[in-house]
């Protein structure tokens, strides 16, 4: 009986082995990502107490000929642990009165070399390009417990808090060992399929995963825009800002993140 239990536990463990030893990492490739933004709720948040008013008016029309959720899509391009994020423009600019909100929009295309932990990021601002180029945002994230599966990846939950006040949901997978993510967000031991601002109605999910060869001429660090770095970029944005009231407060944090 004593022989039996130990071939039986010495099975278990060398198929563990065999299961580690012929499972598939993800390395290089693409990821496609959506974001989904609720313009609905984001715009009533933006006019608070505007009851009656031109701009309450204008979102009644908005919702009259303008869907709930706007649909973007970007894609991340990885290789030799770089990644570079690169918004995907839409088929028809918005020409309606809440067209402009940055929120609407993905103004970022972001170079990161998770090597040296630097990221440099061309960001456009109305009419005005930024180039960044600084350390990464450090990011206390909390892993949990909570697993869903991603574009046929197996993903955990990992929560955060950014900026103070920024509540962040990411769902990310170790079988794509980078530490990438969507936009700016790095920082968990795998790549980040998924991630939510639940309390400013964003999300960015995964649609497609390719396992590819990428070649080096594909990965090109933005060149464009005023050399600055994010605390500068920060103390541009907050003067320009100063006399925006609660929208300038609104898109500052977008910018920044």
């Amino acid at each position: 009986m004593k022989n039996l239990l130990i071939t039986f536990i010495a099975s278990l463990f060398c198929s563990s082995l065999f299961a580690q030893a012929n499972a598939h990492f993800t390395t290089t490739g693409t990821v496609e990502y959506e974001k989904r933004v609720n313009m609905y709720a984001i715009i009533k948040k933006r006019l608070g107490n505007d009851e009656g008013g031109f701009a309450s008016q204008a979102f009644e029309n908005y919702k009259k000929t303008q869907p709930q959720f706007k649909s973007l899509k970007s894609t991340l391009t990885f290789t030799g642990n770089k990644t570079l994020f690169t918004p995907i423009p839409p088929a028809e600019a918005g020409n309606n009165w809440f067209g402009d909100m940055p929120e609407s929009k993905q103004q970022n295309v972001i170079y990161t070399d998770l090597n040296t932990n630097v990221a440099t990021a061309s960001k456009e601002v109305f009419e005005e390009k930024f180039l960044l180029k600084d350390t990464l945002r450090k990011i206390n994230w909390k892993i949990t417990d909570e697993t869903r599966e991603i574009a046929g990846y197996n993903c955990r939950r990992a929560n955060a808090l950014i900026m103070d006040s920024v509540y962040v949901v990411a769902f990310y997978s170790d079988e794509i060992p980078v530490s990438g993510g969507p936009e700016s967000f790095t920082g968990l031991p795998g790549m980040i399929l998924g991630l939510a601002l639940p309390h400013d109605n964003i999300t960015w999910f995964a649609t497609k995963v390719t396992d590819m060869p990428i070649a080096e001429n594909q990965m090109k660090v933005p060149v464009k825009g005023k050399a600055t770095t994010y605390k500068g970029f920060e103390a541009t944005m907050k003067k320009v800002m100063k006399d925006w009231g609660t929208w300038g407060q609104s898109y500052l944090k977008v910018f920044l993140l």
